[in-house]
């Protein structure tokens, strides 16, 4: 099987997968970030393929989305071997999967998973990213912002100060970072304007 033909087997399975998420982790999400790793992968010089697949499927075992890890990445695995994936191929991909993860602080080892992971934070940040924060909090019965607490809180907007403002900072790539700029000027002018607003 050629690679556009695994690519493409690639996306509808992830289709099935996610396309009745609504917290943010659909299948657009993964088709952007497949997108812009493609994007980076060539801009960095890396494997395109390799870079493109593992995007495609960066979510699949993410514990905030599946109960059964082992089992979906088991099953994602047979899946790469039945369209013609080599072994040293799956070796890849799932290693450029693994680090992605913002919660778990972890930087990628090879090429590939730091494109991964750029491209994944990419679409966290800017207006998509917003779009994406507010699905999430309301998927998951989060307050937009609480006013009357002077604590940290488990709200939407209190998520760009966990996490998203600090994205940019921790990009890996030279063009993720330089990607990273505007939208992240655009959050920032968004939450200007939201607190204007809240008062």
């Amino acid at each position: 099987m050629q690679p556009a033909d695994q690519l493409a087997a690639i996306q509808k399975y992830v289709y099935k997968l996610f396309d009745d998420d609504v917290s943010g982790h659909d299948f657009f999400h993964m088709k952007r970030v497949a997108h812009t790793a493609k994007q980076i992968a060539a801009q960095e010089q890396a494997n395109l393929f390799i870079c493109e697949a593992a995007a495609w499927i960066h979510d699949i075992g993410d514990d905030k989305l599946f109960t059964d890890r082992a089992k979906v990445i088991n099953d994602v695995n047979r899946f790469l071997q039945s369209i013609d994936c080599t072994n040293t191929q799956i070796n890849r991909i799932n290693t450029a999967m693994k680090d992605v993860s913002f919660s778990k602080g972890n930087v990628p080892d090879t090429i590939d998973g730091k494109i991964v992971q750029d491209a994944d934070r990419l679409d966290a940040i800017g207006a998509i990213g917003i779009a994406r924060t507010f699905a999430y909090g309301a998927a998951n019965d989060q307050k937009l912002w609480d006013d009357q607490k002077d604590e940290q809180q488990n709200t939407s907007i209190q998520h760009f100060y966990d996490k998203l403002l600090q994205l940019t900072d921790l990009m890996n790539t030279t063009s993720a970072k330089q990607m990273a700029a505007e939208r992240h000027q655009f959050m920032e002018r968004y939450l200007q304007q939201f607190f204007r607003e809240w008062k």
